[in-house]
């Protein structure tokens, strides 16, 4: 696979990564609560992984051409991001008290981040128009080993930037409470947000 076609997609995929969404809300809560960062991205990138495997494996074409089941991937996935926003909301990520609190929720953080991104079904239909674009099918590696590659400069980009994204809101929020209950809520809207906009592009637009 020639070098150009990933520097090409690495050009595009750089672009949705840095544009604030789900992914940039849910890390920086993650960041705000404090040490569940890594696992909070790790679960994203997670869901990533899964998208990338499924368009890899041909399943995606299947189910973007399956009005049913791309509409209850929708509805189920706005369900999830409605409430992850609602909990948010009422319960605002705020700087932990004890380090042994936050190693306590680690690992909800990681099943919540696999959960946003992999049942987001915009990141799923990204990666279907995006991925097979920039394989070549006259190329040495199988066209899914070809999508496989790209979907892992797309996971290794978002680890940069995500990791960046909550550390920074760490080390920025974190000794301001006020603030921190503030950008956490304003995470939360945006999800509830974004939500109600996947249900509405689905049965109005």
């Amino acid at each position: 696979m020639e070098s150009s076609l990933f520097a090409a997609f690495w050009m595009v995929s750089i672009l949705f990564i840095i544009t604030p969404g789900i992914d940039w809300a849910y890390t920086i809560a993650a960041g705000i609560q404090g040490r569940v960062v890594i696992p909070a991205v790790t679960g994203l990138l997670l869901g990533h992984f899964l998208a990338t495997v499924i368009v890899a494996g041909g399943v995606g074409v299947i189910v973007a051409s399956n009005p049913i089941i791309l509409t209850g991937l929708t509805l189920l996935g706005a369900a999830y991001l409605f409430w992850v926003g609602i909990d948010m909301l009422r319960h605002p990520a705020t700087p932990a008290a004890q380090e042994i609190q936050e190693s306590r929720t680690g690992k909800n953080w990681f099943l919540k981040g696999a959960c946003v991104s992999g049942l987001n079904p915009k990141v799923f239909l990204l990666f279907l128009a995006l991925l097979p674009q920039f394989t070549d099918p006259k190329g040495v590696w199988p066209v899914s080993v070809q999508i496989m590659a790209l979907g892992l400069v797309h996971i290794i980009s978002c680890a940069c930037v995500y990791l960046l994204v909550g550390y920074f809101s760490q080390a920025i929020l974190r000794t301001r409470p006020g603030a921190s209950k503030l950008v956490s809520q304003i995470s939360g809207v945006a999800m509830i947000f974004i939500a109600s906009g996947l249900v509405a592009e689905k049965f109005i637009f």
